[in-house]
C-alpha cells in the first residue's frame, strides 16, 4: 500500500518541469537577451551594429537615469515607512481582541491590491486634478483658496505625491503577509507578559517586533523590490513629468527603447536596473539581519 501512495521521481519532475519551463521564458530568457542586445547599436529593425560596451558606458554617464535611481530610492523609502509601517499597526489592531468583523476589515483593506496599477493611477490623477480633483475641492470647500494648486505640477511635490497611491495599493498585501506572522505567535507569551504587568508598548517593543522580524524582512525585501521596477501608475500620472521630478529607472528604459527606438540603450537600462535593484534589496536585507541579530 505504501509503494504504491509514495510518488515517483517521475512525477516530480513533471510537476516541476512547467513551472521552471514558465520562470525561463518570462524571466531568464529576457535577461539573456537583454544582456545581448545591449551589446549592439540597435533601433529595433534587421540592422544590428556591434559595440561592445559603449551602451554601458553611456549609461554610467547618463544624468537622467541616476537621477531616476534617486528618484526610486525615494518613492521606495517613503512606501517602506508607508507600506510596511500603516500595515503593520493595522495589523496589530485587527489582530488584537477588542476589533470585531475582522473579516470585513481585512476585505476592505484588501481591496487595493486587486487592482491593476493604471486604475490606480487614474483615480489619483482624479484625485489631484486641478479644476475637479476631490482634493482642491475640499481645499475650495472650506475656503483654504490660497492652497489649491496643480499638484502633479509642482516639482517638489510631484514625487511625494505619486507615492501615495503606491502606499494606499500594497497596504493590504502587506497587512495579509503580517498578519500570518502574528498568527504563528505562542499566544501564552503575550499572556503570561500581560499577567507580569507589561505595557501594549512594551509587548510591541520586546516581544512582538522581535518575533516578528523575519516576517518584516520579507516584507522589506517584497517592498523594495517592487518600487524599484515602478512604472505603470506613474506613466499614467504625470509620464515623469514636471521635466524629470517623478522619472523613474523603468519609465526612462521605456522612453529609450519604445519611443526614441534605442533597443541597445534601452537593453542596457533594463540590465542595469536589474543590477541595482538586487544590489539595494541584497544591502537592505544585510543591514536588517544584522541589526537584528546584534
Amino acid at each position: 500500500m505504501k509503494s504504491i501512495l509514495k510518488p515517483k521521481k517521475s512525477t516530480f519532475i513533471v510537476y516541476l518541469i512547467i513551472p521552471i519551463l514558465i520562470y525561463f521564458f518570462v524571466i531568464i530568457l529576457p535577461i539573456i537577451s537583454a544582456s545581448y542586445y545591449s551589446l549592439f547599436k540597435w533601433s529595433g529593425g534587421p540592422k544590428m551594429k556591434f559595440i561592445g560596451l559603449d551602451n554601458y558606458n553611456k549609461l554610467i554617464h547618463d544624468v537622467i537615469f541616476w537621477k531616476s535611481f534617486l528618484n526610486n530610492l525615494t518613492i521606495t523609502i517613503i512606501c517602506i515607512i508607508g507600506q510596511i509601517g500603516i500595515a503593520l499597526i493595522l495589523a496589530l489592531f485587527i489582530n488584537s481582541k477588542a476589533i470585531k468583523l475582522k473579516k470585513a476589515h481585512l476585505a476592505v483593506s484588501y481591496f487595493p491590491v486587486i487592482l491593476s496599477a493604471v486604475v490606480v493611477g487614474y483615480i489619483w490623477s482624479m484625485l489631484y486634478d486641478y479644476n475637479n480633483g476631490l482634493l482642491n475641492s475640499l481645499l475650495r470647500l472650506v475656503g483654504a483658496d490660497n492652497l489649491v494648486r496643480p499638484w502633479l505640477s509642482d516639482s517638489n511635490l510631484a514625487l511625494i505625491l505619486v507615492s501615495f497611491p503606491l502606499i494606499w495599493k500594497n497596504i493590504g498585501y502587506f497587512l495579509i503577509i503580517i498578519l500570518s506572522g502574528l498568527s504563528s505567535f505562542d499566544k501564552s507569551i503575550l499572556e503570561m507578559s500581560e499577567i507580569d504587568g507589561a505595557t501594549p508598548i512594551i509587548k510591541f517593543w520586546f516581544i512582538t517586533l522581535p518575533m516578528l522580524r523575519k516576517t518584516l524582512v520579507v516584507c522589506l525585501t517584497l517592498c523594495i523590490s517592487g518600487n524599484m521596477k515602478v512604472f505603470d501608475h506613474i506613466y499614467v500620472m504625470t509620464g515623469g513629468g514636471p521635466g524629470t521630478a517623478t522619472m523613474v529607472m523603468a519609465l526612462h528604459a521605456y522612453q529609450n527603447s519604445f519611443v526614441r527606438y534605442k533597443m541597445g540603450y534601452g537593453s542596457s537600462l533594463s540590465i542595469g536596473i536589474l543590477v541595482l535593484s538586487i544590489f539595494i534589496t541584497m544591502l537592505a536585507r544585510k543591514i536588517t539581519l544584522e541589526k537584528s541579530e546584534s
